[in-house]
């Protein structure tokens, strides 16, 4: 009878590991994001990632759930804490603002692999954080910007003084002095990354001063763009994602993340036995930044223009041209 009782312990017991191991092979991520996974921007970009890191690996073998809207911190930690609670295996708080909650929140959950960008500090060993090189796109872009205008006077619209806004700005700024000593680069922020009101008002300011070319990053840019193609002759150049379906007459290039890579990482260290820990870098280089040009409108920028910015990319990308900003 003992015996019988041992067979049946053992039983469950292999039941039991091979649910588990069944279960480690089903990754399930949650994402939550400041604005919406059709935001045709920063949120978006990432849910797009995801959605490709999926159809890769097949939805048998990764699936997702997405929390949007969480501007709230309170609100964000909440839903964060919930995942974890619920099983997820890598939970991503997409934006720098959330890097305190997953501090506070990752040790309590030590097998949980958390993310977030744009950032480099992984104050936990179960931490990833992903970092745009958004000053790369931005040279190139400043590039096209300083070549292009007529008036000299170049708008960015920027969300909060901070992260990759502030690397790209800078990026940005280079690119147009590379190639237009005489270009004036006009910043003003919003102090929001998803103020779209506020980012259309600052576009029409700038536009009024002179601007005929205009850029910024964050959510709020749908709002500064929609502005800019309400009169002819002006550009926008994007970051992000690939913002022409926008406006397909204004937006004349695009630095666009590619956040697939980052995932497939994410998942990879998992599968080594490393839950965090690493800064990953997106970069043109790596193929996490796509340089993006609207077939439609490029051939309205001066003869060479294009030619001096696949120039500076490729000179980038072989790390002859490095974008200092500090």
């Amino acid at each position: 009878m003992m015996k019988i009782f041992k067979g049946i312990l053992l039983t469950i017991a292999f039941m039991m590991v091979a649910t588990v191991c069944l279960a480690d092979d089903k990754i399930k991520v949650a994402l939550v994001i400041p604005s919406t996974i059709d935001d045709l921007a920063w949120s978006q970009a990432m849910y797009e990632g995801l959605k490709a890191a999926q159809q890769e690996l097949g939805a048998d073998k990764l699936t997702f759930e997405v929390s949007e809207r969480l501007w709230n911190a309170v609100d964000a930690g909440a839903a964060i804490r919930q995942y974890a609670m619920h099983g997820f295996n890598i939970i991503i708080a997409h934006g720098a603002q959330y890097q305190s909650l997953l501090t506070e929140i990752a040790p309590d959950f030590p097998k949980i692999s958390f993310a977030y960008g744009t950032g480099f500090a992984t104050p936990e060993k179960n931490i990833f954080a992903y970092d745009p090189h958004a000053q790369e796109g931005a040279y190139l872009l400043g590039i096209l910007a300083g070549l292009t205008t007529k008036s000299n006077i170049i708008g960015i619209v920027g969300p909060v003084e901070a992260g990759d806004a502030i690397k790209y700005n800078k990026g940005f700024e280079q690119g147009v002095k590379s190639v237009n000593k005489d270009a004036q680069v006009r910043i003003a922020y919003t102090g929001s990354f998803g103020d779209l009101v506020a980012a259309a008002e600052i576009a029409r300011t700038q536009i009024k001063a002179g601007a005929d070319v205009l850029t910024g990053t964050s959510q709020q840019s749908v709002g500064a763009i929609n502005i800019v193609a309400e009169q002819k002759g002006l550009y926008w150049l994007a970051s992000d994602m690939d913002q022409k379906s926008i406006a397909p007459n204004t937006v004349l290039a695009a630095q666009a993340y590619t956040f697939k890579n980052v995932i497939m990482e994410i998942i990879d260290s998992r599968a080594k036995g490393v839950y965090g820990g690493k800064h990953l870098e997106l970069s043109l280089a790596n193929g996490g930044l796509q340089l993006v040009f609207n077939d439609k409108i490029i051939g309205n920028i001066p003869a060479g223009a294009e030619e001096a910015v696949l120039e500076a990319k490729a000179k980038i990308i072989d790390g002859s041209l490095k974008i200092d900003i500090k």
